[in-house]
């Protein structure tokens, strides 16, 4: 077992509410089941960590939580899913609840257009009228959380696309944290960066925590072991278990195949 490199995150409050609730939740695409039969609850202020071999329905879970679904015909969602005591299905708005659900995917899109612009678009897109000074300040904030305002500070004008994968990646994050989500959910980021820019952003998400609760899926165990105050085990389309990261990791685990995932005998 690799020992963290980081010291533990400072876990959330217990007693407060979830903030999501997920019910026996099932997903399909066409006939094929995706995800079935998952419940799981989200703590407000938690890294909840998600591992998993390829195909065992992390991306699904979060398209769900996300709405995804009203853009994909063929994707079918049965269940309860409940952000801040309302089930997503009933959001009359699903950009206002996207508004509260940043997302982050494997792979960077840079939008074609400047680093500023990137991260200024969504305050623009919501309705917000702020005047030059505010967006201004709300885009450098947005930058430094992402740990790239000094890469980039001077050059906010230059297109986003011109940036390293690592810089890209670290935009997409301050692109989503200018929505200032309650939930962020970040699926796989580290497919597309080097392990110094990994670390990197590792840091950045211990810090967010402060502000809001992130889900974390990653196809790197340690990562989970690393960030994660809890974490769940997909397999084959189900949530084998969840537990606190730290007993997980020591081999406090409810089925054998969670064990041997962890350990590394498969995936």
């Amino acid at each position: 077992m690799v020992n963290p490199a980081l010291p533990a995150p400072h876990g959330p409050d217990p007693e407060a509410p979830n903030l999501l609730v997920v019910r026996d939740l099932e997903i399909r695409y066409d006939q094929t089941v995706a995800l079935s039969g998952v419940t799981l609850d989200i703590r407000p202020h938690e890294i909840f960590g998600i591992i998993g071999p390829s195909n065992g329905g992390k991306s699904s879970f979060l398209n769900a939580i996300n709405r995804m679904d009203l853009m994909r015909p063929n994707m079918t969602v049965r269940g309860d899913i409940d952000f801040n005591g309302v089930e997503v299905r009933r959001w009359r708005n699903v950009y206002a609840l996207r508004r509260q659900i940043g997302v982050v995917f494997p792979l960077p899109v840079g939008l074609p257009m400047t680093i500023y612009d990137n991260v200024a678009l969504a305050p623009r897109l919501s309705g917000q009228h702020l005047d030059k000074a505010a967006l201004d300040d709300r885009v450098e904030r947005c930058l430094r959380r992402a740990a790239l305002w000094d890469e980039v500070k001077d050059r906010l004008h230059a297109l986003g696309s011109l940036l390293s994968g690592g810089q890209q990646q670290r935009l997409t994050i301050a692109r989503a944290l200018a929505q200032e989500p309650t939930l962020l959910m970040l699926d796989e980021f580290s497919i597309a960066v080097d392990p110094v820019t990994t670390m990197r952003i590792e840091e950045v998400l211990r810090g967010l925590q402060e502000e809001m609760t992130i889900i974390l899926v990653t196809n790197l165990v340690q990562q989970a072991q690393r960030l994660a105050h809890r974490t769940a085990f997909f397999l084959d389309g189900r949530c084998i278990e969840v537990g606190e990261t730290e007993a997980l990791f020591a081999g406090e685990v409810r089925d054998p195949r969670t064990r041997d995932y962890i350990e590394g005998k498969f995936g």
